[in-house]
């Protein structure tokens, strides 16, 4: 396949507009591509709801190793697009300054596309491999991983030995993730004329006073795991009333919580519930409720067979061999690493700080040796046979 060709995959990916929304469109276009190998591959659309499907694309061998290559189709907002220089949703290529713009240029269409044309480029060569090679395209990573959760509970990560996600990360290979918990507490009062709040409930009120007992509860987790840091918490989203002479009749905030092993996720969950309980005994006037919203695992992988294949085979394509690092950031692992079989997972692919900004892109030279990096590594996770 030409650079060219490569190029146009991920421009016609950017020309699909799947703002946290319509991947089915993005997966239908992914199958176009794989059509002229219809008799080599298993094609599979796995819905999670109108309009968006996951998909899943197995090629080569089911007896021997089985590796998996995951990215997510959708992209965020574009936001204010008089702030954009270039259409967002255009994919528009600056030859001299080696960029590709666009939503999800890196975030990360040039990811997914990565892992797409490596096993094109399998099949157009005609390449044998010894083991099998598993392409996990999302839906709703940006907003809660929920297709890597259904693909995960359906069993379409069970049988793998490796997984490589190509999130935007060039300068390191990602082993660990802090986990995720979102979680929302609404507070129902009675309302009143602001004259006589007597004769109300503020639900803004009680509110608070699960706020400040958050807050004092999870700064006394302090312990630090070696690779992850501190588990952290903030409460980013507060909701309540609606117009200034009367009283509140309903509020709701919502918070945030980066996890580590040293406190699981059931442990928090039971902690902030036992904070409302609490709450709610301590006055009859007091009705509070918490759910949380698609929790997410931490990630903690040591030393396996996948990390140090990728860090021995990126000193033939970058300047140092790619050191092992860890990150804050939520993504589809969180939900992959709960799959019935442990495997090793990574993170590595095209992209960089231009994710979720104005003009957002890729530099197209990285774009185009990640490819060759990753095929690399593929090849030698899963063994290459011969090539016609």
């Amino acid at each position: 396949m030409t650079d060219n060709e490569k190029i146009s995959i991920l421009q016609n990916l950017i020309q699909i507009p799947s703002v946290n929304d319509h991947e089915e469109k993005v997966a239908d276009y992914i199958i176009s591509l794989f059509e002229p190998y219809s008799d080599k591959v298993q094609i599979k659309k796995v819905p999670f709801a109108t309009g968006r499907t996951n998909l899943v694309i197995t090629m080569g061998n089911p007896s021997g190793k089985h590796l998996g290559f995951s990215g997510h189709m959708d992209v965020v907002d574009p936001g204010n697009l008089d702030h954009w220089e270039h259409d967002p949703f255009a994919g528009v290529v600056d030859e001299k300054a080696d960029k590709l713009f666009g939503r999800g240029a890196s975030d990360m269409k040039s990811g997914l596309a990565a892992a797409i044309i490596i096993m094109l480029e399998m099949l157009e060569s005609g390449t044998s491999i010894e083991g099998q090679i598993k392409l996990l395209a999302t839906v709703g990573e940006e907003t809660g991983e929920y297709g890597a959760h259904v693909l995960t509970q359906q069993g379409y990560a069970d049988d793998l030995d490796g997984l490589i996600i190509t999130e935007p990360h060039m300068d390191g290979i990602i082993t660990s993730c802090k986990g995720v918990i979102d979680y929302q507490v609404t507070s129902v009062g009675v309302p009143a004329h602001s004259s006589r709040p007597d004769e109300g409930v503020n639900a803004i009120d009680n509110l608070m006073q699960f706020y400040l007992a958050a807050q004092k509860l999870m700064s006394q987790h302090t312990e630090v795991n070696a690779k992850l840091g501190k588990m952290t918490h903030s409460i980013d989203i507060i909701e309540g009333g609606k117009q200034v002479n009367s009283v509140p009749d309903y509020a709701m905030l919502k918070g945030n919580i980066r996890s580590i092993p040293e406190y699981s996720n059931e442990q928090i969950f039971t902690d902030l519930q036992q904070v409302v309980d609490d709450l709610n005994a301590s006055d009859p006037k007091m009705k509070l409720a918490i759910k949380f919203i698609y929790p997410e695992v931490p990630i903690v992988n040591g030393e396996n067979s996948l990390t140090k294949l990728a860090q021995k085979v990126s000193g033939k394509y970058f300047d140092k061999i790619l050191p092992v690092e860890s990150s804050s950031g939520a993504n589809d692992g969180s939900e992959f690493v709960q799959a019935k079989k442990d495997f090793p997972i990574i993170l590595v692919g095209p992209g960089n700080g231009s994710s979720h900004g104005y003009d957002e892109y890729v530099d197209i030279s990285q774009y185009l040796t990640s490819i060759a990096y990753l095929k690399d590594v593929a090849s030698q996770f899963v063994g290459v046979l011969a090539s016609v």
